[in-house]
């Protein structure tokens, strides 16, 4: 297969696929949200900590006896991860499985990868049956024990803004999750535009926030040696002032995202149907590329 017959979907998780799970976390064992993130949070944050670093110390600071994340573990995240698959919003998992049938029927020889790379816990992303069934690549932040199966004490990932581009360029240039635990530093190796995987123009980018606003600039625009760049869409909620404002100003009005869409993936709806338009086009000029310019939308 060529590197140019992999089109990689790329999404946020937390309030993008699924209501913010760290959130749910939160109120299910008896943790004030609001004050957890809009105080606590926010005070480490103005004390000069990194937001996801400020809630992965949070989240550490509530875990041990009499605590009210008491002894937890990843094997406990990932239990409640399995939870959280009726919440995901509208269309999912149903619009995994269309796209993978229209990329079947433009080109055999073309697919679509997902992945998600997100500042939420990878653990419980991992637990989601939608995610190990559709999934190619999940990049969270990850949080240790002193032992296997153990309580958790240590931040062992934190993925913030930026950081979020580098696991794009691991997707981007094929580098597996296994190698790079072993040598993070392979993501910096040179790799011909001709060599990679899964070229810019081939990524199309969903997400929600501030955070993904670096993923968002990287994959429309494209690189200086893929100059061509792919399309990124951003999420908020229409109920939500803040959210609104958030993709107007920081989104869309500054031409981040190609567009900003309500969470609900149906055919139907407006980011449904885009993210399969974006993903049938991306397969025509795929094949335009090869020299068959006879390929239709």
């Amino acid at each position: 297969m060529s590197t140019s017959a992999i089109i990689g979907v790329v999404f946020d998780f937390d309030d993008t696929l699924i209501p913010d799970s760290t959130t749910k976390l939160l109120e299910n064992n008896g943790i004030d949200p609001k004050k957890f993130w809009l105080e606590d949070t926010k005070k480490l944050v103005t004390e000069g900590y990194d937001p996801t670093l400020a809630y992965l110390k949070l989240i550490l600071d509530n875990i041990g006896k009499d605590k009210p994340l008491g002894h937890l573990t990843n094997d406990a995240l990932r239990c409640f991860g399995k939870t959280l698959d009726s919440l995901y919003y509208p269309g999912i998992p149903q619009i995994f499985d269309d796209l993978k049938a229209k990329v079947e029927q433009s080109s055999k020889d073309i697919k679509v990868e997902f992945y998600v790379i997100s500042g939420g816990l990878q653990e419980i992303m991992e637990g989601s049956e939608i995610i190990k069934k559709y999934f190619d690549g999940v990049y969270g932040c990850k949080l240790e024990s002193d032992t296997p199966g153990g309580e958790l004490k240590y931040i062992k990932r934190c993925i913030n803004f930026t950081e979020k581009t580098r696991y794009l360029f691991e997707i981007n240039k094929g580098i597996e999750p296994e190698k790079t635990k072993k040598n993070p530093y392979l993501v910096n190796r040179d790799v011909p535009t001709s060599d990679r995987r899964i070229p810019i123009q081939n990524m199309i980018y969903i997400g929600d926030g501030l955070t993904d606003i670096p993923c968002f600039s990287l994959v429309k625009g494209g690189t200086y040696r893929e100059n061509k760049g792919g399309a990124a869409f951003g999420v908020f909620h229409p109920g939500e002032e803040k959210s609104a404002r958030r993709a107007f100003l920081d989104l869309l009005k500054s031409g981040r995202t190609m567009g900003t869409y309500e969470p609900n993936y149906t055919p139907e709806s407006a980011l449904g149907s885009i993210i399969r338009a974006a993903v049938v086009a991306r397969c025509a000029d795929i094949q335009v590329e090869r020299g068959q310019v006879d390929a239709e939308l």
